[in-house]
Order: structure tokens, then sequence, then C-alpha cells
């Protein structure tokens, strides 16, 4: 405890009073300003009752309040927040723009994880027309997976010899591998995007660079042109590219490359990591079901409904060396969920225990993993559309652990607004109940979304997660202490939103106007009910209004049922964040 304490006032410089020694009990929440708020166990410090979760700005009166909101001028609070969480990069550029990106892929290098991703730029009407609108690749890099560094543009389009356009910088991996000729580790970029050499079609690229960091360069020349593969349902086949480098059981190794948009396609690269091997020396790059007799293998035996973007994965054992059957993680039907399948050799061709571990985004059609290994624990970078104004062509990436089976399988996961690093918060009634949504499952239905009706009451979901939030720095004035937004921690970029109409629901901030952000946010303040433990919720759109339960259902009131209209909040960060704290 006493390393905890010290570490919390060096970082800010002073130690919050919430966290002053000889407050604590049984089990016992302090809080971190803006970061964190941790469980204490018995036996630390005092035993008198519990302090509330929330912070007063002002002193609590010491009589308790009437029951009217009328009566009394509520004060405000301060609460909890969660000052991390998903998506991981909340950026703007220059010019004060948001900085969205999706298609994220991961390379450890080292004691250092760099995350890629495109620069998705499109505007509303591009997004209307449902067109990717990406000029280039950017870079990030964390030590601690908990805060990310921008590096900058990695590889502008415009630099691509052979690309149509300089707005497809379209999904990509990195990995390290050692140039043959100079014995020198090098970068190797692999990328796709539309080819103007190949009739158009999109293509796989390769670009090289001394650093994770950059510049990458292209070669000058597609490494795999979408002409020659074989067979072809669209232009697009041919994007999405993976790459994975192994040493097989007679010691030989093997460099991978995987891609493909509705088919799969595996070839093996050449030791210069630039050229596709020719696997019976017949100077032809042929097509085939397997790499017998053929160069770039198509197969989808055994996959569960393949759609795009494949990551090839092998887990390790307690000294870094790749052990057990080679996971092919992927994109499944539509709306996207993601899916693996698994073989015991990737030049089979053959997939096994293939099964879905998780459902389409709740605010993004498409979905690509990047899955990696950080520091004894297996990562799941992915990507969503829960920024302001996000969408399927306007994407962010999140994070979560992958928590493996005994058996080496995954169970369901759902995506998560706290991710790795956020806190989570229960909202419950005075007398308990607990805040929740309506339970749903993502449809695969493009008619559905954006989600902008759903339910919050209590009693409508009987599943933990249901009740389960984010309370994040209120998206109107994010300097205002008092100001909440409060988001859906398994449907990330999902947030009480106060309609015209009195009724409050969960809905997606699609066009990250003022208009919203001051709909989805509310003032915290001491409840109407009296109750010190207690905090109520105005609404900034109209102060006179606050969130109330009606029959069930949370909608918006006066607030003279002030029982109704108070709630208790309690908090808690993820150990992940605790951990990494404590180790600054």
């Amino acid at each position: 405890m006493d390393r905890l304490y010290a570490a919390v006032t060096q970082e800010w410089g002073y130690t919050p009073l919430s966290f002053k020694k000889g407050i604590m009990m049984n089990k016992k929440h302090f809080l971190l300003p803006g970061f964190l708020t941790i469980t204490m166990l018995a036996g630390c410090g005092s035993t008198d009752a519990a302090a509330p979760v929330s912070t007063q700005t002002a002193a609590s009166p010491a009589t308790e309040r009437t029951a009217s909101a009328s009566e009394a001028v509520p004060e405000d609070v301060t609460l909890e927040k969660s000052a991390y969480g998903n998506p991981i990069i909340r950026l703007t550029d220059e010019k004060g723009d948001r900085i969205y990106g999706g298609d994220p892929a991961v390379y450890v290098d080292g004691d250092t994880a760099y995350l890629y991703t495109g620069h998705d730029i499109s505007t509303d009407v591009e997004v209307s027309e449902a067109a990717y609108h990406i000029p280039e690749y950017f870079c990030y890099s964390s030590k601690d997976l908990l805060t990310w560094t921008p590096e900058g543009v990695v590889m502008n389009m415009k630099d691509v010899s052979w690309a149509k356009d300089h707005i497809s910088a379209w999904a990509s991996q990195v990995t390290k591998h050692t140039d043959p000729d100079t014995g020198k580790d090098l970068y190797y970029l692999y990328f796709c995007s539309w080819d103007k050499t190949g009739g158009g079609k999109q293509s796989i690229g390769v670009a090289v660079a001394e650093s994770p960091t950059g510049p990458f360069t292209d070669i000058g020349e597609p490494l795999v042109m979408g002409v020659i593969t074989k067979p072809q349902t669209s232009a697009w086949n041919d994007i999405d590219p993976t790459v994975f480098v192994d040493t097989d059981e007679n010691g030989e190794e093997r460099r991978y490359l995987a891609w493909g948009n509705a088919i799969f396609y595996l070839c093996e690269l050449n030791p210069d990591m630039i050229s596709v091997k020719d696997q019976n020396g017949d100077g032809k790059i042929t097509c085939g079901h397997n790499l017998e007799d053929a160069d770039i293998m198509s197969n989808n035996k055994g996959l569960l409904s393949y759609t795009e973007a494949p990551w090839l994965y092998r887990r390790t054992d307690a000294d870094g060396s790749y052990t057990g059957d080679y996971y092919l993680f992927y994109a499944s039907e539509w709306r996207e969920s993601m899916a693996y399948s698994t073989t015991t050799d990737l030049r089979s061709g053959v997939w096994k225990n293939s099964q879905i571990f998780m459902l389409p985004t709740a605010t993004c059609n498409t979905n690509h993993e990047a899955i990696f290994d950080f520091q004894g624990k297996t990562y799941m970078m992915y990507h969503d559309g829960a920024l302001p104004g996000g969408n399927g062509y306007r994407r962010s990436a999140c994070l979560q652990e992958l928590v493996w089976n005994e058996d080496g399988t995954l169970s369901m996961m759902e995506e998560s607004a706290s991710g790795l690093t956020g806190t989570i918060s229960s909202i419950t009634t005075a007398d308990g109940t607990p805040l929740s949504h309506t339970h749903f499952d993502n449809s695969s239905s493009d008619g559905a979304y954006p989600y902008t009706d759903i339910a919050v009451g209590t009693g409508l979901s009987d599943e933990e997660k249901d009740a389960q939030w984010v309370i994040v720095a209120g998206k109107s004035d994010e300097d205002d202490p008092a100001l909440v937004s409060i988001q859906a921690e398994n449907k990330t970029g999902l947030f009480l939103t106060a309609k015209e109409d009195g009724s409050v629901s969960l809905a997606q901030d699609t066009d990250g106007k003022a208009e919203t952000a001051a709909a989805q946010t509310f003032r915290s303040v001491t409840g109407l009910n009296g109750n010190p433990d207690a905090v109520s919720f105005q609404t900034v759109t109209d102060p006179a209004k606050y969130l109330t339960i009606v029959d069930g259902i949370l909608t918006l009131t006066d607030g003279a049922d002030a029982a109704s209209a108070s709630f208790v909040v309690s908090s808690e960060t993820a150990a992940f964040a605790v951990s990494v704290f404590l180790q600054r």
C-alpha cells in the first residue's frame, strides 16, 4: 500500500484527499483522479464505514436534502472516470480533426509493441457511397500497451508507383527478417492497394525499412498481382496480407504469406522476403489447391464462412519457441464476426476446429484482428467505429487480452469499452437495483445500424455485462469535472443519450457534432434523495431535467420523485492498468 501511495503522490505531485492514509476498511474504493479506482481488501487501516465512490467538489450538507428537487440546489459531484480504454487511439491532427485508423496490425520488437493502421479520412459523402479514403499508414509505439506514442506516417500511397490511386492504403502487416545478402535486420510492410499495372485489381505489395517506424520504401512493383491468382470472384480478392516466419521440423526456415477476400490464398516467400517462392523451379508462379503442384495455394476447406482479414499465429512455450497448432484468425460472414481455425501444417491447406469467438461490433460493419504476444500474454487488436463520427469507413483500434482455454480453444468474447486499461462502473438505483440496457446481440444486418434507440432501465437484462458502464469525461466539455458521458461496457461507442421527447436510450454518436455530444453529456450532482452516497444526473441540454427511472425505464423528469432520480455509482479499474501504473 505504501508503494502505491508514494507512486500516486509522485505521479501528480500531491496526494488526493480520497487517498489519504487511515481511511481504509474491509472493502474500500480509492480515487486516483482521472486514472484509477482500486479495491483494497480487509486488514488495511481504519475499519470505519466506507466513503462513497464519488467525491464532491463542495462539502456535503449536514442534513439530508428534502425529497423535492425544487427545494434545494444540487451541488456538483466529481465521479471517478475512465481515463483509458477503447478505442486506444484518441488523437486529433494539427487542424483539430479527429484521427481515425482501421485494419490494425501489431509487430512486437523487443520490449516495444508497434501498431500500424491506415489513416481513414472518408468524408460523409464517401461514407454514404461506402468508399474508403485512406492515403497513408500510421505507426504508434508502446512499451506497456497503456500509452501509445505517435510515430507518424510510415508510408504514403503517393510513393507507391504501381498504385492506381493515392487513397487506398488498405490493410497491412509488418515483420522483421534478416537480409540474406547483408546480414542486416530489415522491416517489411506487406500491404494491398488498387493496381494500375494489373487491370485495376487489388494486388499485394511490400515495402522495406531499416526501422519499425519507417520510412518504408515500396519495391517498385506488386509482390503478388491480382491478375495471376486463381480462382477469382471479384476485383478485391487479393487484399489483407499476413506474414508468418517459422522453422519446420527439419530446422528449415519457412516464410509464409497469406491473404484474401472470399478466397484464402497462401504461398511461401523466398529468403529475400520480397518475392514468391517457385516451389518446383519451373520459372512460373502458378496457382492451385496445394503447394505440391502450385506456388500459390487457394483453399477454404474447413474454414468457417471465411470473408477476409486473415492473421497467421502460433503460440509459444516458456522459452519463446513456437509450439502446437497453427492458428488462422479471420473475419467471418457479414457483418463481420471474428473466427479462427487451426492446422498442424500450413502447407496442407486443411483447417479444423473452426469457431466464431466474437460477434460484430456495435459500430462497424467490418473487423480486422491482429493477434500478438507481449510480456507473456496474448492480445487481440481489432477495430470498430466507436469514436464520435465513426463508422465502417472511419475506424479506430481497440485492444483486449485473449484468454486461452486449457485445450487451446477460445471462449466467446464481447467487445469492451474498458478494454485492458479502463474503469468499469456499476450504477444502481437507491434500492440497489442495477441499471442495465436491453440484452441484444449485434445484428448481422446492415439495416439494423446505427443503433440509436436501445432501451435502458431496471430489470431489462439478467446478463452481468449489460449492467456494466464506462463513465468518461463529458463529451461536451471534458474540462468540467462534474460532466460525464456514460457508455455501455459491452457496446463500445453506445452512450446514454437524452432525446428531445424526454426519452433516454443508448445511441451511437454518428455525426460527431456538438449537439450530439451535449445530448450524451450529463452533470453529476448530489443525490436528490438526500443520501450522501447518491448522485443524480442533470441533462446538459436541459438542466431542469434529470435521469429518472419511471416504470422500470430510464427517462427524463423534473426530479420531483427524488428517490427515482438518485443513483449509486461504484467503480473498479482493470487490474492491467493498476499493474502498469505500479511499475512506473
